[in-house]
C-alpha cells in the first residue's frame, strides 16, 4: 500500500533550495582541494587576477580543465569574475580562507577532511551493523593529517593569546619552567605553538598513533627546537608516564579516546597538587536542540564518520562523541578524581576548560 503524503509545495520548494545549495558544497570539496593541490588559489593571490590562459601559463596546468575550475569558483563565490577583462580574481577574504596557512579563518583542513570522511564510510558502515569501530591508524588517506591541518589555525591564533592566559597561574609557570605533557597531541602543532613560546618549559607529548609521532618529531625538527626540551613519544591516553606534570593538555582530543574515565584518572594521577588540566573540546551545548545549527552540523558529521568510530575501536565501549557537552565531560572529570571544572574560555569552535583537583 503506497504512503501518501500531504506536501506544502512551498516548503518542498525551499527544502529542494538547501538540498541544491548541499550538493553544491558537497561537490565543491575536490574543486577546492584541486585548487590547493596545483596551487591555483596562491598563484592567484602572489601574481593578481588571471585569465584561464594566464594561469595556465602560471601554473603548468591545461587550459581547458582550468577555464571550467575557474567558472565553478565563480559561480560558488571563491573568485569574483570580471566580465570586461575575462579574468578572475581571489578577493582578499577569500584568499585567508584558501591561501594564507597562518590565517585564523584557514579551511583547507576543513575540505581534506571531508574527502577523508567520504572515503571512510565504507568502514564505518560495516561497523554501523556491527557496533566495532574504525581505528585512527585505518581511516583514509591521511585523514590525520587532514585532521591536523584543520585545527592548527585555531591553536596558532588562541593558545598562547587568549586560552592560557585565561587559566589561573599557568602562564606564569610557563614562564618560569614547567613540565608539560600534551596528550592526544597528534602532529604536535598544539605542543610545537606552546614549546615556542615558553623557552623556559619542557614538554612532552604523547599520542597512541606512531605515524602522528613521527610526524611531529619532525615538525620539531623543522622548526630547529631541542629534543631534550620538546620529545614525542608513542603511548595511549590511559597510559601516559612521566611527570608529576604543571599542566597536561588535550586538544580536541579527549571525545576519540576510548576510555576517557581511564584517561581522567592517569592524567589526575600524573599531575602536580597545584596543576591543571587544559582540556579543549569542541564547542556544543548539552541537549541536542544546542546544536542543531551549522557547527552542530559539521561536529555531528565529524563524529559519526571519525570520533566514534575512533573511540569504539580502542575496545573500552566509550564513546563521548563531538558533541558530548560541558555536562558530560565533567562527569568524566569527576570519575577520574577532579573537583572543580570550570569553561575558561571559548571560540565559535571550541570551549576551554580548566580542570583541578
Amino acid at each position: 500500500m503506497e504512503a501518501t503524503y500531504a506536501v506544502d509545495e512551498n516548503r518542498l520548494t525551499d527544502f529542494m533550495g538547501q538540498i541544491t545549495n548541499d550538493l553544491g558544497g558537497a561537490y565543491s570539496v575536490a574543486m577546492v582541494k584541486l585548487g590547493d593541490e596545483l596551487g591555483l588559489y596562491r598563484a592567484l593571490r602572489d601574481d593578481g587576477p588571471a585569465t584561464a590562459a594566464e594561469l595556465a601559463a602560471r601554473t603548468d596546468c591545461d587550459q581547458r580543465y582550468l577555464e571550467e575550475w575557474l567558472a565553478h569558483q565563480a559561480a560558488s563565490n571563491y573568485l569574483s569574475y570580471e566580465s570586461g577583462s575575462g579574468r578572475f580574481r581571489l578577493p582578499p577574504e577569500q584568499a585567508l580562507v584558501f591561501a594564507e596557512e597562518d590565517s585564523p579563518v584557514y579551511m583547507i583542513g576543513g575540505f581534506e577532511n571531508a574527502i577523508s570522511t567520504i572515503e571512510n564510510q565504507p568502514g564505518v558502515a560495516a561497523a554501523f551493523r556491527t557496533g566495532g569501530g574504525v581505528a585512527w591508524g585505518d581511516q583514509a588517506s591521511c585523514m590525520f593529517c587532514a585532521v591536523a591541518r584543520f585545527f592548527r589555525p585555531g591553536y596558532l591564533h588562541n593558545l598562547v593569546q587568549h586560552w592560557l592566559p585565561a587559566l589561573d597561574g599557568v602562564v606564569e609557570k610557563l614562564e618560569r619552567g614547567a613540565l608539560v605533557a600534551d596528550v592526544g597531541c597528534g602532529h604536535g602543532h598544539s605542543t610545537l605553538i606552546m614549546a615556542k613560546a615558553f623557552p623556559n618549559s619542557t614538554f612532552i607529548g604523547f599520542d597512541f598513533h606512531a605515524e602522528s609521532i613521527a610526524a611531529a618529531n619532525e615538525h620539531r625538527d623543522a622548526h630547529g627546537i631541542d629534543p631534550e626540551r620538546v620529545r614525542f613519544e608513542v603511548a595511549p591516553a590511559d597510559g601516559f608516564a612521566g611527570g608529576p606534570y604543571d599542566l597536561v593538555a588535550c586538544f580536541d582530543a579527549l571525545h576519540d579516546m576510548g576510555n576517557p574515565a581511564g584517561t581522567a584518572a592517569r592524567v589526575r594521577d600524573r599531575l602536580k597538587a597545584d596543576g591543571t588540566w587544559m582540556v579543549v573540546e569542541p564547542n556544543s551545548g548539552d541537549r541536542i536542540e544546542d546544536n542543531l545549527n551549522p557547527v552542530g552540523r559539521l561536529f555531528y558529521a565529524g563524529s559519526t564518520m571519525i570520533c566514534v568510530p575512533t573511540a569504539l575501536a580502542q575496545g573500552h565501549g566509550t564513546a563521548l562523541g563531538g558533541q558530548a557537552g560541558q555536562a558530560r565531560l565533567t562527569e568524566v572529570f569527576r570519575s577520574g578524581g577532579f573537583s572543580s571544572v570550570q569553561r575558561a574560555a571559548e571560540t565559535p569552535f571550541n570551549m576551554v576548560l580548566e580542570v583541578r583537583p
